[in-house]
């Protein structure tokens, strides 16, 4: 008998987590038409969506993401001073190889031929943190969104490899898209973000 109460409490959980979610969701979703999820089939297996058909036009994604740390790893960061060499430089060209080799990471992706990688970092000592934001263009028949998003993570990873001996509380927070142009779809701004 407990046992199905406790289904049941599960199933109610879900359904308010279902609909807060779904609140959630609504400024990110406004003017969009009701879009299927395009990598499963009729019959909900994963499948690579076919671009053959799709018209080329230029791409272009832009992400962000930070890494927090305790001020003095910033410092060493910005003055050059990590053991492990040039952190950020280090970090833009992890960056830059990982925009390139997203498809060999996430099973759906295309390979593309990327015209432009750009990585940046932003150092905040307000919030003792380094900002980091990737641009990524193409001109194709498919979006760059998820090889922003990757390179910014495969920066903010490689910020934390060159100095996690010294502070590994460090945390990787606020990976998102923050604008996307071109394509069927059309363009996407995060809302309430600044764009490029």
């Amino acid at each position: 008998m407990r046992f199905f109460q406790g289904v049941i409490v599960a199933f109610a959980a879900l359904n308010v987590i279902s609909r807060v979610d779904d609140e959630r969701a609504e400024p990110y979703n406004a003017g969009m038409d009701e879009q299927r999820l395009t990598h499963f089939d009729a019959s909900g297996r994963a499948r690579m969506v076919d671009v053959g058909a799709k018209e080329e036009t230029e791409r272009v994604a832009v992400a962000r993401g930070t890494v927090v740390m305790q001020p003095e790893t910033l410092r060493l960061i910005v003055e050059g001073r990590a053991k492990k060499g040039d952190v950020l430089a280090v970090a833009q060209v992890a960056g830059i190889m990982a925009a390139k080799r997203t498809h060999e990471l996430i099973p759906m992706c295309h390979p593309l031929l990327l015209t432009g990688i750009a990585i940046a970092f932003e150092p905040d000592d307000t919030a003792s943190a380094v900002h980091i934001s990737a641009t990524v263009r193409t001109y194709g028949k498919t979006g760059v969104e998820m090889e922003a998003l990757t390179a910014v993570s495969a920066a903010a990873l490689t910020v934390y490899d060159m100095v996690k001996a010294v502070d590994r509380g460090m945390t990787i927070t606020g990976v998102r898209l923050i604008e996307k142009h071109g394509g069927k779809s059309g363009d996407f701004v995060h809302p309430g973000e600044p764009t490029r």
